[in-house]
Parts: C-alpha cells; sequence; structure tokens
C-alpha cells in the first residue's frame, strides 16, 4: 500500500539527493556522462493538483476499478499491468468488446515526466489524458457520468472522495477522478536503474559493455531525441515503421508536416515494455535499435554496436514501483 510514510520518504529522498550528489571517481567517460540527467525520485506536479496521500491512495483503486468500464471487466490496469512494466506486452491494445486499437500501449512508468501524452501528444498531461481511456469506444466505452452514478453507490467511494477533496461540496465529478488517476500516476517512477546508480557516482554500476552501448548511443546520435531524465525530448518526429499506415500527430493537428510523428517515446524501462514501435510490430530490442538507426539515423549499426547499445538499454530497467493491489468494494 501506498503510505503517508512512503511519499513523505520520496519526497524527503529526491530533495536530499538533489543537493547531495557525490563526486564521481574518474572513468574516462565524464564527457558522455554530461550528456544525461539521472531520473528525480518524483515528476513535477501541477499548479491545480497536488500529490496528497489521500489522492494517490484514491487515484490506486480508481486505477484498478473496473466498474467505471461499460463492461465492468477492464480498468487502467488491463492494459496498464504491473506484472508487465506497467504495460500489456502484446502488439496492440485490446478493448472492449474485444476490440484491437491502433497503436501500442505505452508504459505509464514515468509518465509524470513526458511533456505530453499519447503517442501523437494529444493530452498535455496526465490529468488531461486520465479521462480518454475512459470515454475511447475502441478502450473502456463509458459514458463519464454513468462511470460517476456507479462510483456514488459506493459508501466507501464517496468518503474516499470527500477525503481526498474535503473542500468539495459535491467531490465525486470528473476532474477530481482525473487528477486522482493522474496523482497515482506520479508516483509510478523508477529511479533507481543501473544507469541512474552510475550517473550518481557508482562506476562500477555498469559494465564495459553498457558503457561501449553508452558511447555509442551518444556518437551515433541516439541522445539527440533521447535526452533528458526520462530519455525523451517531447518532441515528435517523422517514422513509418514496418506494417504502420498510422498518420500520427497528423490526426490531431491537420497539419500536414505532422503525418507520421510520433512522440518520442522514454526509454526507461524499455527492456520490459516489449514489443515496439507505435504498432507494436517489433518484437525484440535488438531489432528496434536496427530499425531506429536505419530510420531515423541512416546508419546500418554492425552486430556488436546493436549489442552494446541493447546492453546499456537494459541498464535503463529501474526497481519497479512498491505497491500493493487496492481492495475494492
Amino acid at each position: 500500500m501506498i503510505r503517508k510514510r512512503l511519499l513523505v520518504s520520496a519526497i524527503a529522498l529526491g530533495s536530499a539527493l538533489a543537493v547531495s550528489i557525490p563526486a564521481m571517481a574518474d572513468d574516462g567517460l565524464g564527457d558522455y556522462r554530461d550528456r544525461f540527467e539521472p531520473l528525480p525520485y518524483l515528476p513535477p506536479i501541477p499548479a491545480d493538483n497536488s500529490l496528497t496521500p489521500e489522492k494517490v491512495e484514491l487515484g490506486k483503486m480508481m486505477f484498478f476499478e473496473p466498474r467505471i468500464s461499460s463492461s465492468g471487466v477492464i480498468s487502467c490496469a488491463t492494459c496498464h499491468n504491473p506484472a508487465l512494466g506497467w504495460s500489456d506486452r502484446i502488439p496492440r491494445a485490446t478493448g472492449h468488446d474485444g476490440q484491437v486499437g491502433e497503436r501500442n500501449t505505452p508504459t505509464v512508468l514515468n509518465s509524470g515526466f513526458l511533456d505530453s501524452q499519447f503517442w501523437d501528444g494529444r493530452a498535455a498531461d496526465l490529468e488531461e489524458q486520465a479521462l480518454g481511456p475512459i470515454e475511447a469506444d475502441v478502450e473502456m466505452a463509458m459514458d463519464l457520468d454513468q462511470a460517476l452514478k456507479r462510483l456514488e453507490g459506493f459508501d466507501v467511494y464517496q468518503r474516499r472522495f470527500s477525503e481526498a477533496y474535503p473542500d468539495d461540496e459535491n467531490p465525486i465529478n470528473g476532474d477530481n477522478l482525473a487528477q486522482a488517476l493522474a496523482s497515482f500516476q506520479r508516483t509510478l517512477n523508477t529511479p533507481n536503474s543501473p544507469f541512474d546508480r552510475y550517473l550518481r557516482g557508482d562506476m562500477n554500476a555498469l559494465d564495459e559493455q553498457e558503457k561501449d552501448g553508452m558511447v555509442a548511443f551518444v556518437d551515433n546520435g541516439c541522445v539527440a531525441c533521447h535526452s533528458g531524465p526520462n530519455l525523451s525530448d517531447g518532441n515528435f518526429h517523422a517514422i513509418q515503421v514496418p506494417g504502420s499506415e498510422d498518420e500520427g500527430r497528423y490526426v490531431v493537428t491537420g497539419e500536414e508536416s505532422d503525418k507520421y510523428k510520433f512522440r518520442t517515446p522514454t526509454l526507461r524501462n524499455v527492456a520490459v515494455t516489449y514489443p515496439y514501435m507505435n504498432n507494436g510490430a517489433t518484437e525484440t530490442l535488438e531489432e528496434a535499435v536496427s530499425i531506429m538507426g536505419q530510420e531515423m539515423l541512416g546508419r546500418d549499426f554492425e552486430d556488436k554496436e546493436i549489442d552494446n547499445i541493447t546492453a546499456f538499454l537494459h541498464t535503463l530497467t529501474g526497481e519497479m514501483p512498491e505497491f500493493e493491489v487496492p481492495a475494492l468494494p
């Protein structure tokens, strides 16, 4: 269970690390380390929301609550399964009545660090994203007002919403549901990967092949788009992967220049969130590295280079968030 002391500890630890990163020994790769940033323990929190224990606990219950779907059997956790890297490990998500969506399910891990949500960036933040899957015909296919009425039928949810939003006369509403879900998702972070430990001063956290992969990642230009603490520049880049006719960002903006553009995905935990690309047709990380080299960099990586970059990407797998599946009414 996410408890108050865990949330307070995360905030305190994040603050401490911000001011007490140890001096690093010299392994000869200082210039390459400088191209990266360790992941903070908590993402930015918007001014119109707050990360209170009450909101986080409520959001966790809503994340696992299937009764906010039309069928009553699909929850956020159906596609964002904690046991599967908070994704689903199938090419494209399966939703209401067995419908298959057009795109691969992104992980919600570290999603609070992204500049926009969804492959096409149609939501600015987690609050704006939260209600989309509930109402989408191909996902949970639920009328929002009906979902809220279902929640109102449970005394425990009346109490939980009142505790999370004590100043609201009618706290069970769409805005509060979105805020609670967003608050929970902002706790799903993985800042303790081997690469983060390396960046924070543990020179033995990576072996030589992994360090060679980091060098190749920088020298080949991968870091141009996969930058910042979440290894995503937040921008949209054109790519047509095999088997996909998805027009990407163009569907949102209608701008011809946005055709086939997708938001740069995070590489955090990429080794456990397969398959890859917007259509999920790329099964292995090695294949994904090869495709990205060809499509985005115009390069055919040699096998050794693919192996080294892949080894580096494995170091981005962090410790999964500690939590317990909630008991629902």
